[in-house]
């Protein structure tokens, strides 16, 4: 017995875009070069373990995480470091990272075939060790969440299959490809955290993968999610299948539930088995670019040779965005790396600046925002250096889906000057619950 199609209020369908979703993932080769910042999760940046002139294996440690709120940082490639030294982020910042100039070797990694003897506190280390973060994007380090207070109980693993940004396909694929390995991962999870029930998120639009996914199942729930935008949010998730609030402020783990994404689940599963860190990742590749499509890309992959890879550029790109158009960050260079939470590549070539006006007072960024947030007024605030004012309209509760700025008919950048906002609620200490 299936589960109806469920949602949540408010959000916004929009324009899909999938050209990839029946492209199969395509296996890149190892790359000649590849650049591996030493911060690609949220938390505090990796101290490096190598030197220029080692020699590095795939799979081999070269960032070691000094917080518990990190992740370890492995080499995608064999082959030498030849420099460590700051490097642009698709974050728009430069960071420490390892150059390493590949020699196309892969030794491979060892088999596990013992995985259902192994202890909560084994998997957990095997999590933590390779490295594994969230990979929808927010790159929170997964072991982190599978590691809540003991106040915190978990009944529930939701998987987010959602993938309702516009263009990616990434997750649409995987479930199609590697679904039993998603499964298994998921089960890793419940493990971890003592959790009776799993979930696994997708939208209707997206009826293949939903049958996939079912004859996978084992035990978990496959529910059908309406289609539309942003539906993946892991607070929307819970919401539409579990029917519970998280507070303002909170965590899902404050209503006993923790989100991860199928990709993560894969990871999960691939590291348990195959004792395989997290070095690469299945990226689309879409929007103006010859050939459009879903590959393996391995973590350092500069998206200039992924582009190439890909058929090159099919005119002059006016934009290039590492992720989907929603929320996903436009970038200033293509010599920038793939990292663990880069779910596409969007090239487009034709892109025009809408012009800013005022603010109409016609109320469509609350009546579409699905955090019930007033995101006009919080961006006046925080254009303002209001802060205090727009921390108490609860600016960080906004998990800058972008719905406002898509609606509004003023073209009002609203989630820049949110950001800015809790940029500097969180400069100022710890944020208010």
């Amino acid at each position: 017995m299936f589960m109806a199609t469920v949602s949540f209020r408010k959000g916004f369908v929009l324009p899909h875009r999938k050209f990839t979703e029946k492209s199969k993932i395509e296996a890149l080769g190892m790359p000649k070069k590849v650049v591996i910042p030493l911060q690609q999760h949220i938390g505090k940046e990796c101290k490096p373990v190598v030197k220029v002139g080692d020699s590095v294996k795939v799979g081999q440690k070269i960032g070691e995480s000094e917080g518990f709120v990190s992740a370890p940082v492995h080499s995608s490639v064999s082959g030498r470091v030849v420099e460590i030294k700051e490097w642009l982020h698709p974050l728009g910042k430069k960071v420490l990272s390892v150059v390493i100039e590949g020699n196309g070797k892969d030794d491979g990694f060892k088999e596990n075939k013992n995985v259902e003897k192994l202890s909560r506190e084994k998997l957990l280390k095997i999590i933590k060790e390779a490295g594994i973060v969230g990979m929808g994007g927010a790159t929170f380090p997964t072991h982190v969440k599978l590691s809540p207070p003991k106040e915190k109980k978990i009944d529930t693993v939701i998987l987010n299959g959602g993938e309702c940004e516009p263009y990616l396909t990434t997750d649409h694929r995987l479930m199609m490809e590697f679904s039993s390995e998603i499964v298994k991962g998921l089960k890793i999870l419940m493990k971890v955290v003592g959790a009776k029930k799993g979930f696994i998120g997708i939208e209707n639009d997206k009826k293949d993968a939903i049958d996939v996914m079912r004859k996978a199942a084992n035990g978990v729930e496959v529910v059908k999610l309406k289609t539309k935008y942003p539906q993946g949010a892991e607070k929307m998730l819970i919401k539409a299948l579990m029917g519970r609030v998280v507070p303002l402020g909170g965590l899902p783990m404050d209503v006993g539930v923790v989100v991860n994404n199928v990709g993560t689940a894969k990871a999960v599963h691939d590291a348990v088995y195959f004792g395989k860190p997290l070095i690469e990742r299945v990226v689309t590749v879409t929007g103006d670019v010859n050939e459009p499509k879903n590959v393996m890309v391995k973590v350092g992959m500069l998206v200039k040779d992924l582009i190439k890879e890909c058929g090159g550029y099919k005119g002059t790109p006016k934009k290039v965005i590492m992720g989907g158009p929603m929320m996903g960050i436009a970038q200033s260079s293509d010599n920038v790396p793939v990292i663990k939470g880069s779910s596409g590549v969007l090239v487009l070539d034709d892109v025009e600046e809408p012009e800013e006006r005022e603010c109409i007072r016609c109320a469509k960024c609350v009546d579409y925002c699905p955090m019930n947030l007033m995101p006009v007024t919080i961006a006046k605030f925080g254009r303002a250096d209001r802060i205090k004012q727009a921390e108490d309209y609860y600016a960080n509760a906004c998990f800058e889906c972008g719905v406002c700025a898509y609606v509004c008919p003023s073209k009002i950048p609203l989630v820049k000057w949110i950001k800015y906002a809790k940029g500097k609620i969180n400069e100022n200490g710890k944020p208010k619950r």
